[in-house]
């Protein structure tokens, strides 16, 4: 694996123990319940559109230049209408376990398994589009890494590789460095740092020293993502929309119940989805 200069805060996230790292093919160690929750279904409480025809699973939203939502799922990249309708983009049937773009621009970035139609080594290491997920191109790491999780500003690019930790790239993902061993269910970069979701809380990078004893306070939350303006959306283990305009202090938005996906666009607007569902939140 190839090395890169850092920024010295990519190093500093906070470690996960060791029975944190994952193992497995899934989205990456989710945080523990919050106490009080149940099994029971939240019903929502904001208005959701639905999704026909419905998806399978997701694994990450984008919004491209356009303002059009697309979704990482288990058989390829899709458009999500205003009013619900899927459309699959491009040609490729490939398991994105990983997706992340540069915020508002047709530039992308995806990790998983190689589908039914693919000769593509597995997993597919990095792979980038800069067509909005029409054509696809192996970046690195083929046949390497499966990133359950990918993160960036269009500068810095974070990965959790699903087994060790975090990688880090200056280079739009053609090298890597290694980062904090940490397991991330999520991922989020903002000109404050790297931020992480972890079984240990919310974890965030700082710009050099040590870690401190923990994370900001924050609520337990399993999905995260990062808007243009700084702010960041998230939801929780109790299916709650919280956001934040630095990532120090929360504040609850709505209940959804459980949902496979969140989308900052910035501090006012953000999207939540399940495989059946898209949620505007505004």
């Amino acid at each position: 694996m190839s090395s890169f200069p850092l920024r010295r805060w990519a190093h500093v996230l906070m470690p996960v123990a060791a029975a944190a790292v994952l193992a497995g093919c899934t989205t990456g160690e989710q945080p523990a319940a919050s106490a009080g929750s149940t099994s029971s279904p939240v019903a929502s409480e904001v208005p959701g559109v639905a999704l026909e025809p419905a998806l399978d699973h997701l694994h990450g939203l984008h919004l491209d230049s356009g303002g059009v939502v697309l979704a990482g799922t288990h058989t390829g990249l899709v458009e999500i209408a205003a009013n619900g309708r899927t459309t699959r983009v491009g040609d490729s049937d490939d398991d994105f376990m990983g997706l992340t773009g540069t915020p508002g621009t047709d530039r992308l970035f995806a990790s998983g398994h190689p589908g039914p139609s693919s000769s593509a080594p597995n997993p597919l290491g990095l792979i980038d589009s800069t067509d909005g997920g029409r054509t696809w191109t192996p970046k690195s790491l083929t046949g390497e890494v499966d990133f359950h999780a990918l993160a960036t500003d269009g500068e810095l690019l974070v990965g959790f590789d699903g087994v060790t930790g975090l990688l880090i790239s200056t280079d739009g993902g053609s090298s890597w460095t290694a980062g904090a061993p940490v397991a991330a269910a999520a991922l989020a970069v903002t000109d404050a740092g790297v931020w992480a979701s972890t079984a240990a809380g919310l974890q965030h990078s700082t710009d050099g020293g040590r870690p401190s004893a923990g994370g900001p306070e924050a609520p337990p939350l399993a999905l995260l993502s990062a808007a243009q303006d700084g702010s960041l959306w998230g939801i929780d283990t109790d299916g709650a929309a919280w956001r934040s305009r630095t990532g120090q202090s929360w504040e609850q938005h709505a209940v959804l119940g459980p949902v496979e996906a969140v989308l900052a666009v910035d501090f006012d607007t953000a999207y939540a989805a399940t495989a059946q569902m898209l949620y505007p939140l505004n």
